[in-house]
């Protein structure tokens, strides 16, 4: 027979309201002030895709151009045997939250039978005209469970009545085709691209309007372009981002195209930006942007690939990967190949996380939170009670081989980090290992291997009183 002991009422209320006030006092000890700008819950999720693929298709993938003229005979699209699902798939596989297409490019030929347009699949020998390639990806993503966006230029090569006021209507009402037909989606891309129609005029192009269009159609919506107003580009087409990169952009007095900010400033965003606009790094994993059957031998490596989400990701922005499909409308296999050997870096490299066993302590007050910033939960955070010389230090139980040190800001508070440093206890003293700027949503500090059971991590300066949400350590086999 079991017997219970019944607990007093009055010592149980003590416990509970002693448990209750630790909590209190802990969370009143975290409680933080937001430092604006700050971002949107869009932004937030946008920041925690990482890494996503771009696609370029379209007549230029069968005439092997970059840019098309607008006057290609539209019968020239015909890939022998599409598949979105393969595309998806391999998306999937490889890690990407989702993928972007190039609904229409410059050239004025839109993938889907356009009723704002005769240059489209439509007027095309490829399934008899019922051919829509933005019907099939949809569908694949779906399938996939990854998320699609889409790019839109602005610029038509093709269209009549491109260079003139009613263009900016005929470009709304094919936002709107598009977002009606085949949304929502996780991004519309914009560049500035503004060349001469067939008429020889340039179209000025009412972004304005486009703008509060796209939000119309759907809201919530995150939209690329020089100069946001969701995200920005990273100011180079390499998928490199800054060392030092602020989520914050000015963007008064700018345009997109030839009025854009600096690239120098889109890389690095402003220090003091009004805005939250962060960076996106666009790179193809080819030299071109679409398929050419010459570049089959010259497909990016997987660790030329990790190398650029160390640069872009690893830089507190987002990696988008352009994949372009052959004339088939498949990936090629040298493509597939070098996106499952990234998938497979990435994997390795981040599989084992040294900080997970280690002791931490601080120069500060605020000691109650500190296993936060190694419980590996992005919902949970540590913030210090002084804005410089913020000295953490982390001890393993035994010495360890690492080479990188990943660290997180939680940017729904702002960012904050403006200076930190990374020392390794080597024998009876620290030694400096890395030197860093901003953090932002991530930053992966990558050194020269060290062999080592205690870390600092010091930041020197703070626009105010730092909010990490993550601390970690990492072997890294292939960094370069």
């Amino acid at each position: 027979m079991a017997y219970y002991h019944q607990a007093n009422p009055t010592v149980l209320k003590k416990i509970i309201l002693f448990v209750t006030t630790i909590i209190s006092l802990q969370c009143a000890a975290q409680k933080v002030q937001p430092l604006y700008p700050i971002p949107t819950k869009e932004q937030l999720a946008w920041h925690e895709k990482e890494f996503y693929l771009f696609i370029h298709f379209g007549p230029n993938t069968f005439t092997d151009k970059e840019w098309g003229e607008g006057n290609e005979d539209p019968n020239i699209f015909n890939p022998t045997a599409l598949d979105c699902r393969q595309w998806a798939r391999i998306a999937k596989q490889a890690g990407a939250k989702g993928i972007i297409l190039t609904a229409k490019h410059h050239d004025g030929f839109s993938l889907w039978p356009s009723k704002q347009s005769t240059h489209t699949v439509r007027e095309s020998k490829w399934k008899n005209g019922k051919g829509d390639v933005l019907k099939a990806l949809s569908e694949a993503c779906k399938k996939e469970g990854i998320e699609m966006g889409v790019y839109l230029s602005p610029w038509d090569r093709n269209h009549p009545k491109y260079g003139t006021p009613e263009y900016n209507d005929v470009y709304i009402a094919t936002m709107k085709e598009l977002f009606t037909n085949y949304g929502p989606f996780f991004e519309l891309w914009w560049d500035g691209a503004n060349g001469e129609g067939p008429n020889g005029k340039k179209q000025v192009y009412d972004f304005k309007r486009f703008e509060q269009a796209a939000f119309s159609f759907q809201q919530p919506l995150i939209i690329f372009s020089d100069i946001g107003p969701s995200i920005r580009w990273c100011g180079n087409e390499k998928g490199f981002i800054g060392n030092t990169n602020w989520n914050l952009l000015d963007t008064a007095g700018f345009a997109r195209g030839l009025g854009a900010p600096h690239v120098d400033t889109l890389n690095q965003g402003n220090f003091n930006g009004k805005h939250w606009i962060p960076a996106e790094a666009d790179v193809s994993i080819r030299p071109g942007w679409f398929y050419h059957a010459s570049e089959d031998d010259r497909v990016k490596t997987p660790d030329e690939l990790f190398n650029l989400y160390l640069k872009s990701v690893g830089n507190g922005g987002n990696l988008l990967l352009n994949v372009p499909p052959d004339r088939r409308g498949l990936f090629h296999p040298n493509d597939s190949a070098a996106l499952m050997g990234f998938a497979k870096k990435r994997a390795e490299a981040f599989s084992h996380n040294l900080f997970k066993k280690a002791s931490v302590s601080t120069n500060n007050q605020r000691e109650t939170a500190l296993r936060h910033l190694i419980d590996e939960n992005d919902n949970t955070y540590w913030t210090s009670d002084r804005n410089d010389q913020v000295v953490i230090q982390l001890k393993l139980p035994y010495p360890e081989t690492l080479n990188a040190v990943v660290l997180e800001e939680m940017i729904a508070y702002g960012q904050r980090v403006i200076r930190f440093s990374i020392e390794a206890k080597q024998e009876t003293q620290f030694v400096k290992v890395f030197e860093g700027t901003t953090i932002g949503r991530k930053k992966i500090a990558t050194f020269p291997k060290v062999a080592t059971n205690e870390i600092k991590i010091i930041i020197h300066e703070s626009k105010a009183q730092p909010v990490l949400r993550s601390l970690s350590a990492f072997y890294i086999q292939s960094i370069y």
